[in-house]
């Protein structure tokens, strides 16, 4: 395991909209109900999406963005760090030390967690 630390920052909302729209596509790849909506981390440092990771392409469901899902665990809670390719190539708005957490529940809501709170996140 791979053990990234951060802190909360707020954003966008982009992602809650896609999980809530390709909600079935999510579930048969993670295996969760996915909350509509990511936790957005800022990491001490560059993340990069390993070679090996699951993949929702965008052709799967007729779009134009394919996402990467990395397994993860926030809180010991099951997790995925959702990033599209546009991110990953550095051509997104997001730089990489911020990550996207999608899980099954409000993780802010869940574990009372506000803006600049700390979390571990614990990759496999």
């Amino acid at each position: 395991m791979t053990k990234l630390l951060g802190h909360v920052c707020r954003g966008k909302g982009d992602f809650a909209e896609w999980i809530a729209k390709l909600r079935d596509h999510y579930q048969r790849m993670t295996g969760l109900l996915l909350f509509p909506g990511t936790l957005n981390v800022r990491l001490d440092s560059p993340y990069h999406i390993p070679p090996h990771r699951l993949r929702l392409e965008a052709a799967e469901y007729g779009g134009t963005v394919s996402v990467n899902l990395i397994p993860c665990k926030v809180f010991g809670r099951p997790s995925f760090i959702l990033r599209t390719d546009k991110e990953e190539e550095g051509k997104g708005s997001h730089s990489f030390e911020m990550v996207e957490i999608a899980t099954d529940v409000k993780l802010r809501d869940a574990y009372g967690l506000k803006d600049g709170s700390p979390v571990e996140i614990e990759v496999e």
